[in-house]
């Protein structure tokens, strides 16, 4: 009972599926803990910059009666 290319269209199918699993993986070098250093930092710099806008973030018909 053989299984023909059975099983080496199946590895194949499993490889190219691990391949696309792994394009979405960073691959910056940094550990967990540094990337959610590095990320945190980032939204508190954009929450910063939120904050300083004129208006503060809210609309400006708010306000208007």
């Amino acid at each position: 009972m053989t299984r023909g290319n059975q099983r080496d269209l199946a590895r194949a199918k499993n490889l190219k599926k691990q391949n696309e699993k792994q394009k979405g993986r960073q691959t910056d070098g940094l550990t967990v803990e540094q990337r959610k250093q590095r990320d945190a930092d980032l939204m508190r710099e954009k929450q910063k910059k939120k904050d300083d806008t004129p208006t503060g973030g809210q609309s400006q018909a708010s306000g208007s009666r």
